[in-house]
């Protein structure tokens, strides 16, 4: 399988997933060291002050950094969160958030990457930095 059609395949998978259906979120593209992934704004996503939740978020962010290494890792290949620092910059009460992950170092154990997540103005609502294992499997 080319790998074009390798990753169509996972943004299908991952789009069908239990949890990217609670949380809303919808992968809009996976290239080469990179990944878009939107989340709409859900009153089931937010705290006690209507203000969309920081876990929210936070997983909108760890999604693109996890789609963005698959496409740089083998099919095989196991990866996993091992660090993750957000910094949030403005809260969200209403429309769709946009994470643009990007790959940012890639080495043979370790990979790490960042994350811009905005809202539908473009403004940035937080910011990410990742750490992920990369484990190869025979």
């Amino acid at each position: 399988m080319g790998k074009e059609k390798y990753l169509e395949q996972i943004r299908k998978v991952a789009n069908n997933s239990p949890y990217y259906q609670l949380l809303g979120m919808e992968i809009m593209e996976i290239k080469e060291g990179e990944s878009k992934i939107q989340m709409p704004f859900k009153q089931g996503l937010t705290h006690p002050y209507r203000i969309v939740h920081g876990g929210a978020i936070a997983s909108l962010a760890d999604s693109g950094v996890a789609m963005a290494l698959i496409s740089l890792v083998e099919p095989k290949d196991r990866i996993a969160t091992i660090e993750f620092k957000i910094n949030f910059f403005a809260p969200v009460s209403k429309g769709d958030l946009e994470a643009h992950a990007k790959i940012i170092h890639k080495g043979s154990k370790t990979a790490v990457g960042e994350v811009e997540v905005k809202n539908e103005e473009g403004k940035l609502v937080a910011k990410v930095i990742a750490t992920y294992s990369i484990r190869r499997v025979d």
